[in-house]
Parts: C-alpha cells; structure tokens; sequence
C-alpha cells in the first residue's frame, strides 16, 4: 500500500534519509524545509518538495493546504525539524530558550495540528494514520552545556506520550523515533548556534563548551545505516511506539538507569572540562 509522506526538516541529516528511504520503497514523500533550495537534490531524484517554516503557521497551512489538492490525505506525518542550542543554561538569554522551544517543542504541535484534518482523512479511508515525532536520547538523559536541547527533547517525548493516548481513539498511532549520535551536519549547526559571551565563568574551559556542540558526531552511526532499521519499523503493521538507534542509543540510557547520579554527573562533567572549572 501506497503511503502519502510528510516530512519535516529535509535539507540533511535524518530527515533526508527518511525521505529519499521511503521514497525508495515505493511512498509518495513530501520532502519540506525552511529553504526549498535546500532540497534540489531531492527534487531531482523525484520526491516532492515544499517549503514549509515549522515556525511559520502561514507557512505550515500552506504546505498541507498543497498536500490536500495533491494527495487529499497524509498518512504519516514525521516532525523532524529541530536544532540544538548549545551553551551553559545561565549564559543563554530569554530569546535562546524561546527559540530552542519554538522550534523543537511548539512547532510539531503546531504542524500536527495542522495536519490533523488529513490524518484524519487517511483514518477514514485506509484506517490508520501516524504521527512521528522525532526525539532524542538526551531527552533520557541530560549532559553539560544542552541542557536547553536536552530539555525540549524531553518535553517532545512527555507531548508525544500525551499525543499517543489522545489521537489513538481517532485511528491515529503516534510513535517516538529517540535517535543516539547519527553522522549529520548537525554538529556543524550546533556549533553556529554556541552561546558563550567574553565575560562567561565557563570560558576557561570554552573546549569543554564546544566539545558537546561535536559530542553527538563522535563515532557517530552513518545515517543512512541508523535510518533503513527505523523505517522497516515505521512500515509494520503494528510499529513500535518507541524506536531508538544509533551511536549510544542503549549504552547511555542504561548508565543513566543504573549508575548513581553522582557518579553519572561526575562522568559528565570530566568529559565536557567542569571537573577544571574552580569557584574563582
């Protein structure tokens, strides 16, 4: 059967693997991003492309007003858009915060709720529809210096849980995809979006700082490899409300489960240079 596809946050990463990965099974994608000129590459081998700003609602209406003349139905909507904003909490200002949270948390419920009358549209034709949220493990666990990033993820994870019990009376299943270190760009916009001013107590130890905008890509599984197993379970009959995989995907959340938070921060700490850092 024929799926109809949207997907959020296809310039790079694990978005566009998704896209090109069930495009290549045969489902119709529609493969969007803040800047369309991102996404030629995906044009260019067939997938439909659209602008959509998640945090743009006139932008957001646009897209599925597209998706409803074209398909007239979504089967499976995957928010995938996010970024992380990496810095030590008290140096990030009011407009850090609301931009980590407008983007990973606000948006894919704006954008699901947006697409709810076509996920509804599926339920009615076909009997089922899914909602995918992209998480995080560090929406488990959280590290030094993200704690804006690891904090939202979190709070998609409590929102996707509520989401699971609220749209399942409708024939809407809703699963969490919490990704470990996959291979991506997302280093790189990590690192763009650093916030550590001249005057921070954290700046003598700045390499610790800029180790975790990096810390995700160590080691990290190709994207490709992380993503072909995440979609063979999007595509059960009955798919797992929780898929994780990836770099750490198991290894962390266990220390996080087993060891004593001492211990465990004190791992943390050491790997990111706050074990260096000194009252004066």
């Amino acid at each position: 059967m024929t799926k109809t596809v949207l997907i959020t946050g296809c310039s790079s990463g694990i978005g566009r693997s998704l896209a090109l990965s069930l495009h290549g099974r045969g489902h119709r994608v529609y493969a969007t991003a803040r800047r369309p000129e991102t996404l030629q590459e995906l044009a260019d081998k067939g997938l439909r492309t659209l602008a959509l700003d998640v945090n743009d609602e006139q932008s957001i209406s646009a897209a599925m007003d597209i998706v409803s003349a074209e398909a007239g139905q979504l089967d499976m909507l995957v928010n995938n858009a996010g970024f992380s904003q990496v810095g030590a909490v008290l140096d990030l200002q009011r407009e850090d915060l609301r931009r980590q949270y407008e983007t990973n948390v606000i948006a894919p419920v704006a954008v699901t709720r947006a697409a709810l009358p076509l996920l509804r549209k599926a339920v009615a034709s076909r009997g089922v529809a899914d909602l995918v949220n992209v998480g995080s493990i560090v929406g488990l666990f959280t590290t030094p210096f993200a704690g804006a990033y690891c904090s939202s993820k979190a709070c998609l994870h409590s929102l996707t849980d509520a989401l699971r019990m609220e749209l399942a009376p409708l024939g809407i299943r809703t699963i969490t995809i919490q990704p470990g270190g996959v291979r991506s760009s997302f280093g790189d916009h990590a690192e763009e979006a650093i916030r550590l001013p001249e005057d921070s107590v954290y700046k003598p130890i700045e390499a610790g700082v800029r180790a975790r905008a990096q810390a995700g890509q160590q080691n990290a599984t190709p994207t490709d490899e992380f993503v072909e197993p995440v979609v063979d379970k999007l595509l059960r009959q009955n798919p797992p409300a929780v898929i994780r995989g990836g770099a750490g995907s198991v290894k962390f959340v266990m220390l996080k489960r087993v060891l004593p938070m001492k211990l465990f921060d004190a791992i943390l700490s050491k790997r990111f240079g706050l074990s260096k850092l000194r009252p004066s």
